[in-house]
């Protein structure tokens, strides 16, 4: 199951019951299943919080995942700053729309195993996210 919540934001205007298809859809095409995965939407100063309790960084993110897999089945939290998201869309000159699915994406394909901190994985992870965004029917 696959939920969605916010706090100290608005709840961003998304189709869920088509991003959850989408979510499942990039899972599958992994070899993965989807089993747990709860997404919650803040503000910057609530992914900061998160970012020094859990894993002692003192900085803001877009997106913050927490990894609960059980063999070929994803499990996860998802924390997603919509401030982060709305400055980064800004900065690289996209959509808010289109950050905001990157980012929703991004999570799952970490959940999915691909990393994006070693030598040549970010371009790895960009391919799969461009790949994973073309999958998705608005």
């Amino acid at each position: 199951m696959i939920t969605y919540s916010s706090e100290n934001v608005k709840m961003p205007s998304i189709k869920k019951r088509e991003v959850t298809k989408w979510i499942r859809a990039v899972a599958a095409s992994y070899g993965r299943k989807v089993g747990e995965v709860g997404y919650l939407f803040c503000d910057d100063e609530k992914i900061l919080e998160v970012n020094r309790e859990y894993l002692q960084h003192d900085y803001y993110t877009d997106i913050i995942t927490f990894d609960y897999d059980e063999g070929d089945t994803i499990n996860g939290d998802l924390v997603i700053s919509l401030d982060t998201v709305r400055t980064n869309a800004e900065q690289f000159g996209k959509a808010y729309e289109e950050e905001l699915m990157r980012v929703i994406i991004h999570g799952i394909l970490h959940l999915c195993g691909i990393n994006d901190k070693g030598p040549g994985e970010r371009e790895i992870m960009e391919a799969a996210e461009n790949k994973a965004l073309a999958m998705f029917q608005q």
